[in-house]
């Protein structure tokens, strides 16, 4: 009884003993999670941040890239014993900011704790940082703009805030990441930001690397941006700056056979490289705070009346209509409207090159009244649904699709506005006749009139204005900027009006724009400000016949279009044709920015 009693306790005994030997070795060898979890006491995972990728003009000149900077981690929990006064005078930080920045850190995970060291800032650091356990330092990059240009074009890059962090649907972005915010930068930041790569280090419990850890086994590599290709002419852009520098005002040049953007110019600007790395808070503060708002994109938001510019549209939609003829006269006496014109009579071309406001009031008056009911007020309801539909389809009060966000579709005002402002079936043509010379409610941005004169110059289409040429090694662009936009009017009405637009710079109010053996094709807008002085505005392209170049200007309180806008538009035009200018005086005149003397 005694031994089948003891065989039974050494029995059992052996068996429980093989199940903890066969436990053991599933833990120790079968199984490495509990290995895994040991190893990841003594390991870190290091954020590879890829190269956001660069962006070239036309011709591949340089305009933005990558300069190296590093972020200073910490681990709080292994920050014991930090010789805080030290590492404060490092970083020339107060013993105040130490503790904030600490208390903020995770306390197992890597925090940041001190953004974007440049590289010289870091080498002075560097050699110190084993005298602080818990402290490392992460390599990442900054934009850097070689050329200090075109600031708001390519806009700038900045720490995600809260708002895009919860629109990030795919979990992409972490909250020290810095995002695409305006300009290229943002409108293509899916191609420009790269990939994140994650690098698994061994390190010792002073955070010093000890090496890989299972020989790079988990790590996965950071991949670069695609680099970007815009329609920009770095040298035309620059000297379209040149021109404006001290003024507050806009330029666009369209090539007008792609729509592609040749040059963007708002003024006043400011030097890219103010908005990167550590300062760019503090400066971005001070620029916000320029009365003259140095980041406010004006080609595209800024809204102007267009002015006697708007009478090329009107003059097209008269001719398609059939409410006038090219050669038709008609008698003009100043009596309508205010008039500098002289009293005679005029066709298209005449009234073009000589701007009269008669002629065009009477122009407007037969498109929106055409009698067919017999009541004045039913009558402008119906045409100027008409007329405000036909406006749309030359780029005017609609989205562009432009591919900078932020743009302003202006304002072509139709019946439900003077409904608003009137009352339904109580207003009429002697409301809005100022809509006739491109006064009264009309908006429009530098951008559309620029897009006016592209597709005066193609005879009635455009391409949407775009400044993408290539994304990384696709030559290919979104198919919306390669279709034809028609305006719906035939292209045999647009002679008589390239003609009057001819004798504009020839004989007319911007004759400063004529210049030998290129034929530019204008019109100015002195576009009224009750603020101050006028406007100068300039749209037109050349030459008249195979145009290059296809251009808008406004130059703010520098009164006649003929003088500021004109001038600086017809250096810019000369500048791309030929690669350099013949009038000195002019650039001269312009740089000096006399305008209104």
């Amino acid at each position: 009884m005694f031994k089948q009693r003891a065989i039974v306790i050494y029995s059992i005994t052996a068996l429980v003993g093989i199940i903890f030997l066969i436990r053991l070795f599933t833990i120790q060898v079968a199984d490495d999670k509990y290995q895994i979890e040991a190893d990841t006491r003594t390991i870190a995972p290091f954020v590879e941040y890829p190269y956001r990728g660069l962006i070239y003009d036309r011709n591949d000149n340089l305009l933005v890239h990558n300069a190296p900077a590093f972020d200073l981690m910490v681990i709080r929990k292994q920050a014991v014993g930090v010789d805080t006064l030290a590492l404060c005078k490092l970083l020339d930080i107060t013993r105040e900011d130490y503790i904030s920045k600490i208390r903020k850190a995770d306390h197992i995970r890597p925090s940041l704790f001190y953004e974007m060291l440049s590289n010289t800032e870091y080498a002075h650091i560097q050699d110190q940082l084993i005298n602080f356990p818990g402290f490392f330092a992460v390599p990442r990059t900054v934009r850097s703009y070689p050329h200090k240009s075109l600031a708001n074009v390519l806009g700038y890059v900045g720490k995600i805030s809260r708002r895009q962090l919860d629109r990030d649907t795919v979990n992409y972005y972490k909250q020290i990441d810095y995002i695409g915010k305006s300009g290229i930068e943002n409108r293509y930041e899916p191609a420009l930001r790269g990939k994140r790569g994650i690098k698994f280090k061994k390190v010792n419990n002073r955070r010093l690397i000890t090496g890989a850890f299972r020989d790079g086994e988990w790590d996965t590599l950071s991949v670069p941006g695609d680099n970007i290709k815009l329609t920009i002419d770095l040298e035309l852009q620059k000297y379209a700056e040149k021109l404006l520098a001290g003024k507050v005002g806009s330029l666009v040049a369209i090539q007008p056979s792609t729509g592609e953007i040749l040059a963007l110019v708002s003024t006043p600007s400011y030097d890219p490289n103010l908005l990167t790395g550590r300062k760019f808070s503090e400066n971005f503060a001070v620029i916000q705070k320029d009365s003259l708002k140095p980041i406010f994109n004006r080609p595209l938001r800024a809204r102007y009346a267009p002015g006697s510019m708007f009478k090329t549209i009107q003059s097209l939609l008269g001719l398609q209509a059939g409410v006038i003829t090219a050669n038709e006269k008609i008698y003009s006496d100043k009596s309508l409207i205010g008039d500098l014109a002289p009293t005679g009579y005029y066709d298209v071309k005449r009234a073009i090159k000589l701007s009269s406001n008669n002629y065009f009031f009477k122009v407007f008056r037969r498109l929106i009244d055409n009698r067919a009911n017999k009541n004045s007020f039913i009558d402008s309801r119906i045409g100027l649904e008409k007329w405000q539909k036909a406006v749309n389809k030359f780029g005017l009060g609609v989205d562009l699709d432009i591919d900078i966000s932020g743009a302003f579709e202006g304002t072509v005002p139709g019946t439900k506005l003077y409904d608003r402002y009137y009352g339904k079936n109580r207003w009429k043509f002697s409301n809005i006749y100022s809509l006739s010379i491109g006064q009264g409610e009309l908006q429009v941005t530098p951008l559309q009139m620029a897009n006016l004169g592209a597709l005066l110059a193609n005879r009635g289409y455009f391409y949407s204005p775009h400044i993408i040429k290539s994304i990384g090694n696709a030559d290919e662009i979104p198919e919306k900027y390669t279709r034809k936009n028609y305006v719906g009017v035939d292209s045999i009405h647009f002679e008589p009006v390239l003609e009057g637009m001819a004798l504009v710079v020839k004989e007319g109010s911007a004759t400063r724009a004529n210049v030998k053996d290129i034929e530019f094709c204008g019109k100015t807008s002195t576009v009224e400000n009750s603020a101050g002085e006028d406007h100068s505005g300039f749209m037109g392209f050349g030459p008249k016949d195979n145009p290059e170049i296809a251009i808008a200007v406004y130059v703010e309180n520098a009164s006649w279009g003929g003088r500021a806008a004109a001038s600086t538009a017809s250096l810019v035009m000369e500048k791309y044709i030929r690669g350099h200018i013949t009038r000195q005086w002019l650039e001269d005149y312009v740089l000096k920015g006399e305008f209104i003397y």
